[in-house]
């Protein structure tokens, strides 16, 4: 006899379908609510800027141009943004509590049907 799983209502494939949705939502925002994730850029803005200054030739002066910057001075936080490569033991620790939490989690859940279906499957080849 072939394992038959348990069926499941439409009231609670709904529940699970909204409960995964707000999981994955969670899992993609909190950390970025957080400041756990995301790179931040700091300016380091050049006083009185030209496009010589800001180290923009021609061509590339024309493409500020057409996405609307026309004034240097206006470009100077963007051209000269740099990444924040900081680093947070705190932020690691809390991210590999939570990766290793959601690993038992899912094993210590799928323990007891995992065992079900493997005695089902093979009780008779003993």
């Amino acid at each position: 006899m072939a394992y038959q799983p348990k069926e499941q209502g439409l009231v609670a494939q709904i529940i699970d379908v909204v409960t995964l949705l707000i999981l994955t939502v969670g899992a993609l925002y909190i950390p970025l609510y957080m400041g756990l994730a995301g790179a931040t850029k700091t300016p380091n803005p050049i006083a009185d800027p030209t496009w010589e200054a800001l180290g923009q030739n021609a061509s590339e002066q024309r493409q500020w141009a057409a996405l609307g910057f026309t004034d240097p001075a206006a470009a100077n936080d963007i051209i000269t943004a740099r990444f924040d490569y900081s680093f947070s033991w705190t932020a690691l620790i809390i991210m590999a509590v939570f990766v290793i939490g959601y690993f038992v989690l899912i094993v210590r859940l799928s323990d007891k049907e995992y065992r079900e279906v493997i005695a089902e499957r093979f009780a008779n080849k003993r």
